[in-house]
């Protein structure tokens, strides 16, 4: 039996292929030290834990509306009033079992072939892997570390055509750990100005930002109703496993995506929206415990990663990803990575499983431990000696 041709061009993620080879390492008793997964190494808040067993036992197991129940689609509204200072009324919410829905059924709901959509460079590989299954044409805008891995306003605008349905922000960012600027979404927006095309501003890293105030492109004059603002639980409440993801939508693509989700899931299960209001209107104090200690291990891993020789690393905005440089030391980053993982017992991901502009680069996730981050930072220091990558 043949598969259909758009499997064909359907990514996925290096991480969990990481991940796999990392097990097998451990169940022959190896010791191995993750730095390949993106989520955070804490525990939800116990309050929001509470409040989903609270709801199971008041017997919220039952189908929802769609878009979700009007609880979370006015806590999110409120949400984003106080963190982004945008008015997005609950009807214009839609909830979804976790953030990547929001990407599928957007560009389901947008693009199809002949049209083309802008996406970051290394970026999310599911922009351009959800991107190219629609039939539209990804395409790359390059992330250069000479611009600390942000956006060039006037490379997107070389880019922009009749063609562009669809551009796509990521602040703060996956994998490079970059933030944009204010001035960097004034001129983002003069680039698309005048053109008909939807901004998908993805931000469910914004509550992890280390200097300054975050940013989004939806809060500019005009923007917030050609904007997609794409944000939840995930990263900010430590609840990747509970898959809770929201987002603003314009007037005009909340009843196509609703009815993308009814087709596809239904409904997000109905207790864990209750847990969702509970993170959102609940104490701030976790999320900030959180922020401060991976500000601590963000600074140790840059500071240690730059000690080795070979490698330089920026140090990251927001998010809790480094990106060092290795193309100093040869081979291929999936070269690398193989090496530290078999040599050093140190997990991490090579620079292109986020694009091609990710070649002679590294992912790592400081979502560990510092203990265990300084751990990895020797072992990799000790092992890279004997790395003929060249």
């Amino acid at each position: 039996m043949e598969l259909a041709s758009r499997m064909a061009r359907l990514g996925t993620e290096s991480a969990f292929e990481v991940l796999t080879m990392a097990r097998a390492l451990e169940a022959q008793g190896r010791k191995i030290i993750h730095l390949e997964i993106g989520e955070p190494d804490f525990d939800t808040p116990a309050h929001i834990t509470e409040a989903a067993m609270q709801a199971l036992r008041d017997g919220q197991t039952h189908y929802c509306p769609a878009p979700g129940i009007p609880e979370l689609r006015e806590a999110v509204s409120a949400f984003f009033e106080r963190t982004r200072g945008i008015d997005f009324p609950p009807d214009r919410i839609v909830v979804v079992p976790g953030a990547k829905p929001i990407l599928f059924f957007t560009i389901m709901a947008l693009c199809e072939e002949g049209d083309e959509v802008v996406y970051p460079d290394p970026g999310f590989p599911m922009y351009e892997s959800i991107t190219a299954l629609t039939g539209a044409t990804p395409v790359p805008i390059r992330l250069r570390e000479e611009n600390e891995f942000r956006v060039d306003p006037g490379e997107l605008a070389s880019l922009i055509t009749d063609r562009t349905k669809l551009l796509i922000l990521s602040s703060p960012h996956n994998p490079c750990g970059s933030a944009l600027t204010r001035s960097d979404l004034e001129a983002i927006a003069e680039a698309i100005r005048g053109r008909d095309i939807y901004v998908l501003s993805d931000e469910v890293y914004w509550a992890i930002r280390y200097e300054g105030a975050h940013e989004s492109i939806a809060e500019l004059d005009g923007l917030a109703d050609r904007t997609i603002l794409l944000d939840g639980c995930s990263k900010s409440f430590a609840m990747t496993g509970w898959r809770l993801g929201f987002a603003a939508f314009p007037p005009e693509l909340v009843e196509p995506v609703t009815r993308l989700v009814i087709n596809a899931v239904s409904c997000t299960a109905t207790f864990t929206q209750h847990a969702a209001v509970a993170a959102l209107t609940g104490p701030w104090e976790p999320v900030e415990a959180m922020v401060r200690e991976f500000r601590t291990r963000r600074d140790v891993i840059v500071e240690g990663l730059n000690r080795i020789e070979g490698i330089t690393c920026l140090e990251p905005a927001g998010a809790f990803y480094v990106f060092p440089n290795v193309s100093a030391l040869g081979g291929t980053g999936r070269d690398l990575v193989t090496f530290l993982l078999e040599e050093a017992g140190v997990a991490g991901l090579w620079g292109t499983a986020f694009g091609p502009a990710g070649d002679g680069y590294l992912r790592f996730s400081y979502a560990n431990s510092v203990e265990n981050i300084g751990a990895a930072l020797e072992a990799i220091e000790a092992a890279l000696p004997g790395y003929r990558g060249a």
